[in-house]
């Protein structure tokens, strides 16, 4: 049956605005090529469009031809203001930006261990307030927020987690009061991750793949086919929670401790360390000594040293006849092959390789689980620590999944880091905003076919 002339031009109007949002700003005639309207039709829904004010003429498109230069249209940036949370236990970080995703202010603010619960909230709602205000939002159209915890995938709403703040769940309840014109969702900061790292980082040619987020605690997020799974009870990637040998006890239903998270949180990472006769703040050191950005200097600091090693290897063997072999199955020049060249590490070389080589040893723990449940070909390392560890610990991962599993994966190292959850969640923020706001008037965002 075909669509009725109303539906055909509210098809149109949302296929032109999809690609002036993917494209940027197009003539008319470029609109007409991208969908293959004829030129009558792409005028009408240009006139459409415009007069409703979500798009305007944002320029010249600069060509050399005869006449005037043909007009480019875009998005009016400015019709939704939209705000991203990135809710961590301790403390909160902010961006506001246009409905094109073009950052307009950002704050953030860190709540203490002891801050009350009302306290806490307060801070955290005037971060976004004061946010809002410096980019000169008169009022937010949508709000993402991206909170550890789990997901009811039911409601929507943020669970009771153990070991979490109780003001990250009043937080959500807390916004919607103080802004209620604005859209409130909340999303697990892995699975927002994930998006991120799918549409902007390391996964951009995946339709399939684990992230595997390594920060503070350790998570997971699984897509498959293009779509996110969240499980039954929205507890799909907990993976801090997998039992692994090389820990002392097992996980509770209340405490991860003795699971996955034992091997590879941001403590055991710090702990790990210091075996290996590297420096690293612990918990005695003060708070955040031992939370995610303080393990990934850790790490960045040994892979630095690696390649210093090997840079100074590389020096030496053109200096003679050349390189001598590594064995078949060694990451380094020095696992297992005595402690290497002289570098200006000194001793820092063969000690933050062995750091390394356990760290991947415990990391691939996990991700051996996940890829004989899942096979999803390729898993990222994502998080604040898959970032520092970039190619160099992603290799040594993926050469020890070689040798546990007969599943082909590939492991790749983050493109986003830490600052994956907040861009996942300004995304989800857009999407939900424009869905609305290109969505027919007549049927609804939520009816669109």
């Amino acid at each position: 049956m075909p669509a009725s002339p109303s539906t055909a031009r509210a098809i149109n109007d949302r296929l032109a605005l999809r690609l002036l949002q993917q494209e940027g700003p197009l003539t008319a005639g470029e609109l007409k090529r991208l969908t293959g309207l004829s030129r009558p039709t792409v005028a009408d829904l240009v006139d459409r469009l415009t007069a409703a004010g979500l798009i305007t003429v944002v320029g010249e498109s600069g060509e050399q031809r005869r006449g005037p230069n043909a007009r480019l249209y875009g998005i009016v940036a400015d019709r939704a203001h939209l705000a991203a949370l990135d809710v961590r236990t301790g403390g909160v970080s902010v961006l506001v930006s246009d409905l094109v995703g073009r950052v307009l202010a950002e704050a953030s603010v860190p709540i203490g261990g002891g801050t009350g619960t009302g306290t806490a909230v307060e801070r955290a709602v005037a971060a976004v307030e004061r946010a809002a205000k410096e980019a000169g939002a008169g009022r937010l159209h949508t709000v993402g927020i991206g909170a550890p915890g789990l997901i009811d995938p039911a409601s929507g709403d943020l669970r009771d987690s153990g070991g979490l703040p109780v003001w990250h769940r009043r937080l959500v309840a807390a916004l919607q009061e103080r802004l209620p014109e604005a859209r409130v969702t909340v999303e697990n900061e892995t699975n927002l991750a994930a998006l991120a790292e799918q549409r902007e980082g390391a996964a951009r040619d995946r339709d399939t793949f684990v992230l595997l987020w390594l920060g503070h605690g350790v998570g997971a997020a699984v897509v498959l086919d293009g779509a996110l799974r969240r499980g039954a009870s929205g507890g799909t990637g907990e993976i801090g929670f997998l039992p692994v040998p090389g820990t002392t006890s097992l996980p509770s239903r209340s405490d991860c401790d003795g699971g996955f998270h034992s091997l590879a949180g941001a403590a055991a990472i710090g702990d790990l360390a210091r075996e290996c006769g590297l420096h690293a703040p612990g918990a005695a050191d003060g708070p955040g000594a031992a939370d995610g950005p303080a393990a990934a200097a850790v790490v960045r600091d040994a892979v630095a040293a690696v390649a210093a090693v090997a840079d100074a290897g590389a020096e030496s063997a053109g200096a003679e006849a050349g390189p001598a072999p590594v064995g078949e199955g060694s990451d380094s020049a020095s696992e297992g092959g005595g402690p290497g060249p002289a570098s200006e590490s000194g001793d820092a070389g063969p000690a933050s390789a062995r750091f390394l080589d356990v760290l991947a040893d415990r990391i691939a723990l996990g991700v051996a689980s996940v890829v004989a449940v899942l096979d999803p070909g390729c898993v990222v390392l994502g998080g604040e620590i898959g970032r520092a560890g970039g190619a160099e610990l992603a290799g040594r991962v993926e050469r020890r999944i070689r040798r546990m599993s007969p599943l082909a994966t590939e492991v790749r190292a983050s493109g986003l880091g830490g600052a994956a959850v907040l861009r996942g969640a300004l995304l989800t923020a857009r999407d939900r905003a424009q869905d609305e706001l290109f969505a027919p008037p007549e049927r609804g965002a939520d009816g669109w076919p």
